[in-house]
């Protein structure tokens, strides 16, 4: 825990900053209804850094800084001179555009320069555990000057955007006041993804921004849920990339989609609830009949392709270990058992040799270069080992399925099917329940 705090601190710190202007900034986006202009600035960012990188900057060099900032300003002044009141073309289209033809920029300039691959991929990704505490304090004070430049201006800003019209009539230069926004959103941009990378910027942009639009009505109100989503997520993300030694940035992207689909799920069973207070237990007929549609589509699907990833199957199993030998004879039973036994083995084995390669990493445990190669031999080694292992289960996992799909498969198609049907048929039955009465009344209210 101790070395989980020393490492990712300085990060989360960066994740806190980016969530402050990022969550705001996202309210105006989804306002403007220009959801992808964050992604836009970001690769038109990403292009002027690639071409610094051509011509021999490197990411964190002053010089590369200023020709991706320089690209992401006249990216600004094409968004504001596009914005018209009367528009022929959605901005969103030109948005588009741009994108499509700043990503091909970036890939044929990168083409040309040594390395190019892995400098398209750290500006897609960033490098986020690398942030030093000094970079947090330039950018954190950075993003201050922009807040309030955004304070001072919040009048124009907030009716532009959510009433063009009204600022129209009022007589506010709606291009100058955009240029202005869409400028200080491109030096946001600009210095986000030299550190976060692309991806992670439009994720703390629009998740926290659309899940508070989901939660809140109010613009404070969405601030608030979008600031504490971001730092929530931030603190999951960088703790699971831990844990499980991934990407970071990839890792906190991945979260986020995680929480927007818990806050969908959340809205969906309040929604649910709500209908069978006003409507009884027939508000839950629909969900009741796609359930037994999922049903008979998984049992289908284990009939027809038994050696695909059956993530339900893989689940009852994991949940109940006595489901995981019950298709299996007793020979294959002992040969499972051994390669169990096996795999955890070799799991532990590599991830006390991966601990001691993070240490000598980070710096916390001398290790010479000697040791360092055993230690990557070693892995290797094990790592073909655990593959043999684990081939074996997958073995006799296909053994197990084609059993199950007579046996488990066929029986959940007729269940599902069955409900399903009988299910309908009850809903059109008592819809037309439902109108006979007012039949009867009507025909009852002829002279």
């Amino acid at each position: 825990m101790v070395d989980l705090l020393e490492l990712l601190w300085i990060p989360f710190l960066m994740c806190l900053v980016l969530t402050g202007i990022h969550a705001y900034l996202g309210v105006h986006v989804l306002a403007r209804e220009v959801v992808f202009v964050d992604i836009a600035l970001a690769q038109i960012a990403a292009l002027g850094a690639t071409a610094a990188f051509l011509v021999g900057y490197d990411m964190d060099t002053w010089e590369s800084y200023a020709i991706a900032l320089f690209a992401t300003l006249v990216g600004a002044l094409v968004l504001s001179l596009t914005r018209t009141r009367r528009r022929n073309v959605s901005q969103e289209a030109v948005i588009g555009v741009v994108y499509a033809v700043s990503s091909a920029g970036a890939v044929l300039l990168a083409d040309r320069a040594a390395h190019g691959i892995e400098h398209i991929r750290a500006m897609l990704v960033g490098s986020l555990l690398a942030v030093r505490g000094s970079e947090v304090l330039k950018v954190a004070v950075l993003y201050a000057l922009i807040g309030a430049l955004h304070w001072v201006c919040r009048k124009p800003f907030f009716l532009i955007s959510t009433d063009p019209d009204a600022a129209y009539a009022q007589g506010w230069r709606v291009r100058l006041w955009d240029f202005v926004f869409y400028a200080s959103f491109g030096v946001v941009v600009t210095s986000s993804v030299r550190l976060a990378g692309v991806l992670l910027v439009f994720a703390y942009l629009v998740v926290p921004a659309t899940a508070a639009a989901a939660l809140a009505r109010s613009a404070r109100g969405r601030l608030l849920v979008g600031w504490a989503l971001g730092a929530l997520v931030s603190v999951g993300g960088l703790a699971a990339s831990w844990t499980w030694d991934l990407p970071t940035g990839a890792t906190v992207v991945v979260t986020f989609g995680v929480a927007v689909g818990g806050v969908g799920l959340a809205l969906a069973v309040r929604a649910g609830a709500r209908a069978t207070r006003e409507r009884g237990v027939e508000a839950l007929r629909g969900v009741a009949i796609g359930l037994c549609a999922l049903v008979g589509l998984a049992g289908l699907l284990l009939v027809l392709v038994p050696r695909m990833d059956h993530w339900w199957l893989d689940w009852l199993e994991a949940s109940v270990p006595a489901a995981q030998t019950l298709f299996l004879s007793t020979d294959e039973r002992d040969t499972r058992r051994d390669a169990v036994e096996d795999v955890q083995r070799s799991i532990a084995e590599l991830e006390r040799v991966r601990a001691m390669q993070r240490d000598a990493q980070w710096g916390t445990r001398p290790v010479t270069g000697e040791m360092q190669e055993r230690m990557r031999q070693y892995l290797a080694g094990r790592a073909e080992i655990l593959a043999g292992d684990r081939l074996v289960l997958r073995t006799l996992q296909t053994r197990a399925r084609a059993r199950q799909r007579w046996w488990l498969g066929v029986p959940l198609v007729l269940l599902g099917a069955g409900g399903a049907l009988f299910l309908a048929r009850r809903l059109v039955t008592s819809g037309g329940r439902c109108r006979n009465p007012s039949r009867s009344s009507a025909r009852a209210a002829r002279p």
